[in-house]
């Protein structure tokens, strides 16, 4: 049984997410969130932001909501003091112990699940560790089979494929890997968001679908027959549409989800839809994690710029997983 509290990461330092988790604090929330930080970092920006922030310890035995202007607060040391806007890769080691924490303590009960803010990919590798982003960073520490999906009102887009090179993409849907994706979205459809009997569109790969194997022969060797297997077994899923015209409203209106082929494919509609509204969910792990929809907007750390609604629609969108 676990507390209902939610783990709250702010992601990279240097960016907005320390300012995004002290705007969240200044209101009311369902459930208890526990940003995983240094208590310093976020103290001193909520005096850049002239709003008032109360740290407190978390007693998972007695979950309540913290009262606005306040925040529960796990302790995680910086290695290196934050300058706004500043990337520093000594503190990269400090960003995914935060996760690292919060993972575990959604693993062990201690949280329901867990909310982050953006990081920098670029920053953590320059500081010599490979990293490709929170989805396979969490995969790892869970033993679960990642699928990313992000949701806006009125659109939900899983990805087969995410933060690959474009020259890799294709190699990279393999009739496995497009099985284990389906399965995980129809899983999580039906359990998480308890859609019924949900119905998927499928992008195809090549532009036109393919158009009978003259732009390409991957929908026709590789994609198709998958999809006709797990139709049999009972899954709605279209043939595979072409991406130019399958995000319309005559198709969109009968869909409770699209499957992309990868990242650039899918994201950018969604994200000109709802952009700010719109939440990235890991599928297929034995844990809750949603996250904002955008990246650490350096130029806007410390400014009070910063717009906390992917953020809270993250937050509500984990309460309803949870």
């Amino acid at each position: 049984m676990t507390s209902g509290a939610l783990a709250l990461t702010p992601g990279e330092p240097a960016g907005i997410g320390p300012d995004l988790v002290v705007q969240i604090a200044q209101q009311a929330c369902a459930r208890p969130l526990v940003a995983i930080a240094d208590g310093e970092l976020l103290a001193e920006r909520a005096k850049q932001l002239e709003l008032p922030l109360e740290l407190l310890a978390f007693d998972p035995g007695d979950p309540r909501p913290s009262p606005p202007g306040s925040l529960y607060h796990h302790p995680v040391p910086l290695a290196h003091p934050v300058r706004p806007g500043v990337l520093d890769p000594g503190n990269a080691a400090y960003v995914l112990e935060t996760l690292t924490h919060a993972v575990e303590g959604c693993l062990d009960g201690v949280y329901a699940g867990m909310v982050t803010a953006p990081v920098h990919k670029g920053v953590i590798n320059d500081a010599g560790i490979r990293f490709s982003g929170h989805t396979e960073f969490i995969a790892e520490r869970t033993g679960g089979h990642p699928v990313m999906m992000l949701a806006c009102p009125g659109l939900r887009v899983a990805l087969v494929t995410t933060h690959l090179p474009l020259r890799a993409v294709a190699d990279a849907i393999t009739p496995d890997r497009l099985e284990r994706v389906i399965r995980a979205l129809q899983h999580d459809l039906v359990t998480r968001f308890h859609i019924q009997r949900p119905n998927i569109l499928v992008c195809g790969l090549n532009p036109h679908a393919g158009e009978g194997g003259h732009l390409g022969r991957e929908e026709i060797d590789v994609i198709e027959p998958v999809l006709a297997r797990l139709r049999a077994e009972g899954v709605q899923l279209s043939r595979p549409l072409p991406a130019d015209t399958l995000f319309t409203p005559r198709h969109l209106q009968q869909a409770d989800a699209v499957l992309a082929m990868y990242h650039d494919q899918g994201l950018p509609v969604l994200k000109h839809m709802g952009f700010g509204q719109a939440v990235n969910i890991t599928l297929g792990l034995p844990i809750v994690r949603t996250s904002v929809d955008h990246g650490t907007a350096l130029e806007l750390a410390g400014s009070g710029k910063a717009e906390p609604g992917s953020l809270l629609a993250a937050i509500e969108q984990a309460i309803q997983l949870t």
